[in-house]
């Protein structure tokens, strides 16, 4: 069964395309003009097990908010689509990580049902124009475009690319067993029915 997807969204500030494949190996081939979230995405494609395929553009030289955050919609939007109906799969998906003195946990439940704890520690600060609070942008645009219940809990760590590098990593992780299938699952994993 394919399982993929090719997104598209153009605005005033970014243009972005992006083809997924949930069935893929990590093969990727990642530009959006900002390196370290390159790196962070290939990260999150090849622990996901996730084909993935993200060429954008956007005001970088304004600042990367715009670029992070619109990538995060559309790859939500991507899984959403690539998921299609969510029968069968797994629906929950759980990964710890460590990333040298980082450790993260980051827990998914694929419910239709966007919403995110970002929980990282106190040192370590989502104000202003760090990474980390465009990491949080990120994941908050990809889990309500995705509808996904998403958690991201940092235990600890000092450096902060070593928290992002955990998060990116547990989350491709978790989101590779959530979109898995399980034989047992006949149809919506729900006892609703429906999700």
């Amino acid at each position: 069964m394919e399982r993929v997807a090719e997104v598209e969204r153009e605005t005033k500030e970014t243009g972005i395309r992006i083809k997924l494949n949930l069935n893929g190996s990590g093969k990727h081939e990642i530009s959006t003009g900002i390196p370290f979230f390159d790196h962070m995405l290939t990260l999150f494609a090849v622990h996901g097990f996730f084909d993935l395929s993200i060429d954008a553009r956007g005001d970088i030289d304004v600042d990367s908010h715009h670029t992070v955050e619109d990538v995060g919609l559309v790859l939500g939007d991507a899984f959403d689509k690539a998921l299609g109906a969510r029968k069968g799969i797994k629906r929950f998906g759980h990964a710890v990580t460590p990333m040298d003195d980082a450790l993260t946990s980051v827990a998914v439940d694929l419910s239709k049902r966007p919403f995110l704890v970002f929980n990282i520690p106190s040192g370590a600060s989502t104000a202003g124009d760090t990474f980390m609070s465009l990491a949080k942008e990120f994941f908050r645009s990809f889990a309500n475009r995705g509808g996904m219940n998403l958690h991201v809990n940092v235990f600890y760590g000092e450096n902060e690319h070593h928290i992002i590098e955990s998060i990116f990593k547990a989350s491709g992780r978790a989101l590779d067993q959530a979109t898995s299938f399980d034989k047992r699952i006949k149809d919506i994993r729900s006892s609703k029915g429906a999700l």
